[in-house]
């Protein structure tokens, strides 16, 4: 037996349900849909959640938590991670800091925090520096650069 041979004695194709013909087919009057209303007519469809106009279920549970829109991530880096993965005279921005693998995207705001020492004289160009962070990294003699993000 193949496969071709059963097709061509069934048929490939159903035949489509015949609507609305007389109650004799079997689906006439109102061809299937039910009795009146939204759902008897043509393109008629409810939204995703829809319950049948009863409260639905994402409006009865609780809600938790809010989402600040205006919020800004800060990606932090401390002055002893600079230490470790950077050369003397180096400088030091985002696009080097992702390079690093010490920040997770070049676009995202990054500043440097005081923790650890540093012993290498670096240029950082950086959205935000603490004071400490500041203070440490001249007083090794490199510069800090402020830059708008």
């Amino acid at each position: 037996m193949k496969l071709d041979e059963i097709l061509s004695a069934a048929g490939p194709h159903k035949r489509a349900k015949r609507l609305g013909r007389g109650r004799g087919s079997g689906c006439g009057k109102t061809s299937g849909r039910g009795t009146k209303g939204y759902g008897a007519r043509a393109g008629a469809r409810s939204r995703a959640g829809y319950e049948g106009g009863q409260n639905p279920q994402i409006a009865r549970s609780p809600k938790r938590g809010f989402h600040n829109i205006f919020a800004v991530t800060v990606e932090v880096v401390n002055v002893r991670d600079l230490d470790e993965l950077f050369e003397d005279g180096a400088k030091v921005d985002a696009a080097a800091l992702r390079e690093k693998g010490l920040i997770r995207s070049t676009g995202s705001v990054v500043k440097v925090l005081g923790a650890g020492e540093l012993t290498h004289r670096l240029t950082v160009a950086v959205a935000r520096v603490s004071k400490t962070a500041a203070d440490k990294i001249t007083a090794a003699g490199g510069t800090v650069e402020l830059i708008k993000q």
